[in-house]
């Protein structure tokens, strides 16, 4: 009964979070959603802010989960890495949590919230870290520092997803993904 509970308060919690965004969620609003009585949130979490963690960490979860079941480790280096990066990047499109976070940082800078969203970036960045180091150990890509270019083809795909779109049509993920192969394998030289 009290696993029934405490994933009443985490399912209540992200859609007021969802909803609401971080800072205009209440104690109160997750109790009143949940059904429970505020004292129960307190028997799991200390205050309003691990909550949010446990959220954070269960949409990180989410997001590994769903890559992983697009990823084949017999592709090769450019298809895994495109894959995991659309995958993981989609969440930032379609999950509404993520929608609304993404939304309260730029609007009101909320620290907690750019706390938050800094530790999934940096999540994306160690996963496609791990297919970098790969693809050197296995001789298909130069060797380079795998974090920084994983931050690079994190920030290359962000660029062609999001900041693009903002005043220009949209790209299609075949364009992107042969953008990314032109730009980080190919290169521009004749």
């Amino acid at each position: 009964m009290a696993i029934d509970r405490k994933q009443q308060i985490v399912n209540a919690a992200t859609n007021s979070f969802s909803l609401f965004g971080y800072k205009a969620t209440t104690i109160d609003q997750i109790a009143k959603l949940a059904n429970v009585g505020k004292g129960t949130i307190y028997t799991f979490y200390k205050n309003k802010e691990e909550l949010f963690g446990e959220i954070i960490s269960y949409l990180i979860h989410e997001m590994k989960t769903a890559t992983e079941e697009v990823l084949d480790e017999s592709l090769p280096f450019y298809e895994k890495a495109d894959r995991a990066l659309f995958k993981l990047l989609e969440f930032r499109t379609k999950h509404q949590l993520m929608i609304k976070l993404l939304q309260e940082e730029k609007e009101m800078g909320t620290p907690l919230v750019a706390e938050e969203i800094q530790r999934i970036e940096n999540t994306i960045v160690n996963y496609i870290k791990g297919i970098v180091q790969r693809g050197i150990e296995r001789d298909e890509i130069k060797e380079c520092n795998p974090e920084i270019t994983a931050f690079v083809m994190l920030k290359l795909y962000i660029a062609l997803i999001f900041d693009w779109e903002q005043s220009r049509q949209p790209l299609e993920q075949s364009e992107i993904s042969k953008l990314f192969k032109l730009y980080l394998l190919e290169g521009l030289s004749k």
